[in-house]
């Protein structure tokens, strides 16, 4: 029904928590909600399309006549990090999280990562990325010995120094941990996290890599690429699927630059399916506590989105959603139990459509997946709701 379909992950705007979210430590969060109540969001944008129609918001009231169609999605797996969402997107559900390291990896895994990598370890605790670095980064300058930590996400995570480690060595080093971390302790990702600068004034680049557990056969990418319809990511959708089913891909250096980078996919990739992912939300300004950094990227994304808008072929989808939430006005730095919005536009597309409370963030991979003539394993279309 639609030739082209541009999805984009706003990461971690969630909208409210979910009926669990206690038994993960998250009850009352709320981060689209918290981040409205705070002021007044400048979003009329996103609200001509529904957003305020979803749920009621503060300083962001419904439309009469929303432009696109409006709902929320629930995760049904466990977890609440990045791997968990985008595979449930694509069909995966979980029937356990991944693995978490509040206190640090085993000594057995550490000993193990050491022998093979030829350097000693630094950190090994649940930490911010900024913070890690700013206080053990002289240390690794010195001794050459990886900075490794985690977070409230199960992740295994390498910071070093360009100038210290090669970035081939760096991210050599986590192939090894990829390698080491099976069974019982395979984590969702590993993540090269390379910094420059001198002590106290540290920045990491944009050189992240990230390695992924690969994800089941038989979600929609595969299914896609089976039937030769082309995938184009923009940003660290290529990391997290490890490039399975895409044909072409960009990465991206911050929410502005993947905004750019998604008007040039247009132009690249004018059929199939074009799937974006916006991190500076939750890397930037959710994992930081920063509402004010938060408002002001949802802003800078609602001014940009006419622009795509205007781009828009008569036969394409907009589906905007996020992988979960992030709440930066709590006292935790971690990722949110939340739902998460849907909105949905295009020429095409019926206005004013309520699309309720979804049970899975696998009705809209399953939407895509009938809009190319092909099915995934979970999930509920809405592809005739909105057509």
């Amino acid at each position: 029904m639609f030739q082209r379909v541009i999805w984009i992950v706003l990461d971690s705007v969630g909208i409210g928590e979910m009926p669990d979210a206690a038994a993960y430590g998250d009850a009352g969060s709320d981060t689209l909600g918290h981040l409205a109540s705070r002021r007044p969001l400048t979003l009329p944008n996103l609200r001509r399309l529904g957003l305020g129609n979803i749920r009621p918001l503060d300083n962001l009231p419904l439309v009469a006549n929303p432009a696109g169609a409006f709902g929320r999605c629930a995760l049904a797996s466990p977890g609440k990090d990045t791997t968990t969402g985008h595979w449930e997107m694509v069909g995966i559900h979980l029937d356990k999280p991944f693995p978490l390291y509040p206190d640090g990896f085993p000594r057995d895994v550490m000993d193990e990562f050491e022998r093979r990598t030829g350097r000693a370890s630094l950190g090994n605790r649940a930490a911010s990325g900024t913070e890690i670095i700013k206080e053990l980064g002289a240390e690794h300058m010195r001794t050459g010995s990886l900075i490794v930590y985690t977070s409230a996400d199960s992740v295994f995570q390498i910071a070093a120094h360009e100038e210290v480690v090669p970035l081939w060595e760096l991210y050599k080093a986590c192939e090894t941990a990829r390698d080491i971390l099976r069974g019982e302790h395979e984590v969702g990702r590993v993540i090269a996290r390379p910094f420059t600068g001198s002590p106290g004034n540290f920045a990491r680049t944009s050189n992240r890599h990230d390695y992924a557990v690969p994800p089941p056969k038989g979600m929609l990418l595969d299914q896609l690429d089976a039937r030769h319809v082309p995938v184009y990511s923009v940003g660290k959708i290529f990391d997290i699927f490890l490039g399975r089913g895409i044909q072409d891909r960009v990465t991206t250096k911050s929410n502005a630059d993947g905004m750019e980078k998604t008007l040039e996919a247009l132009d690249a990739a004018p059929a199939g399916l074009i799937f974006a992912n916006l991190v500076d939300f939750d890397s930037l300004f959710g994992h930081r506590n920063d509402a004010e950094g938060y408002s002001r990227a949802l802003e800078e994304f609602d001014r940009w989105l006419p622009d795509l808008e205007d781009r828009l072929g008569e036969s394409d989808l907009l589906i905007l959603t996020a992988d979960h939430g992030c709440d930066p006005t709590t006292p935790s730095t971690d990722h949110s139990r939340e739902y998460v919005p849907v909105l949905a536009s295009g020429p095409r597309v019926r206005p004013s459509v309520d699309l309720g409370v979804r049970p899975t963030l696998s009705d809209i991979g399953q939407t895509v997946a009938g809009n190319f003539g092909a099915e995934i394993r979970k999930g509920t279309s809405f592809l005739s709701s909105i057509v």
